[in-house]
C-alpha cells in the first residue's frame, strides 16, 4: 500500500485541525458526560487521547516504548490542544525518522503517523459527540482514513478495543462508514 494511503504528516495535520476545532467548543460542564467509548466519561477520554498524543510525540524520536503518562491538567481540553499542536510541529520538523521502533519492532513512519491521525480524528468525533457538538468528521479526512482503518483493525480486536461494526444503509458517507466500522453509531 502506498505511503500516501497509509498516512503522513499532512493527514496528521488534518486530524489535529479537526480535533482543535472540537476542543475549542467543549464546555467544562461536559467533562462528566458519557462518551461513545464504553465506560469512559469525557474527562477520561481526553486523558486517554492526551496520553496517545504523548506516545506519538515520543515516536518523533524514532522509538516508542513506555512513555510517561501525560499529567492531568486543570483544563484538559487546552492541554490536549496544545500537546497536539506541539506534536504536529515536531513531526513536521522530523526528517530522518523512518522506521520507528515500536516496542522493538520496526514500523514505517507512515504507519505510525497514519495510526495517530486515525486515533486523533475518531476520538475527536467522540469528543464532539459527547460535548453536544454537531461537528462531523470531514469527508476527505474520512476517505483517507478508511483504507488505513481496514489494515489496523482486525476481527481479533473485537470485542475489546472496538465494538462490532454498525450496519449502515447503502450509500452511507465516508465518515459514517469509518465510524460504523469502528463500532460507533454515527446517526
Amino acid at each position: 500500500m502506498a505511503p500516501r494511503v497509509l498516512g503522513g504528516v499532512a493527514l496528521l495535520e488534518r486530524a489535529v485541525d479537526y480535533l482543535a476545532g472540537v476542543l475549542h467548543e467543549v464546555p467544562v460542564a461536559a467533562l462528566t458526560r458519557p462518551t461513545p467509548c464504553a465506560g469512559w466519561d469525557l474527562r477520561a477520554l481526553l486523558a486517554h487521547l492526551d496520553d496517545s498524543v504523548a506516545v506519538l510525540g515520543e515516536a518523533v524520536g524514532g522509538r516508542i516504548g513506555l512513555a510517561a503518562q501525560a499529567q492531568p491538567e486543570a483544563d484538559p481540553t487546552r492541554s490536549l490542544r496544545d500537546r497536539s499542536r506541539r506534536l504536529l510541529g515536531a513531526w513536521n520538523a522530523a526528517v530522518d525518522v523512518d522506521p520507528v521502533a515500536v516496542f522493538g519492532a520496526e514500523v514505517p513512519r507512515c504507519v505510525v503517523v497514519g495510526t495517530g491521525a486515525l486515533e486523533i480524528a475518531v476520538h475527536g468525533w467522540d469528543i464532539a459527540r459527547s460535548s453536544g457538538q454537531h461537528r462531523p468528521l470531514p469527508t476527505a479526512l474520512a476517505d483517507d482514513l478508511l483504507p488505513l482503518v481496514a489494515l489496523l483493525v482486525a476481527d481479533e480486536d473485537r470485542p475489546g478495543r472496538f465494538e462490532a461494526p454498525i450496519a449502515l444503509p447503502p450509500g452511507a458517507s465516508a465518515p459514517d462508514r469509518l465510524l460504523g466500522f469502528l463500532g460507533r453509531d454515527p446517526r
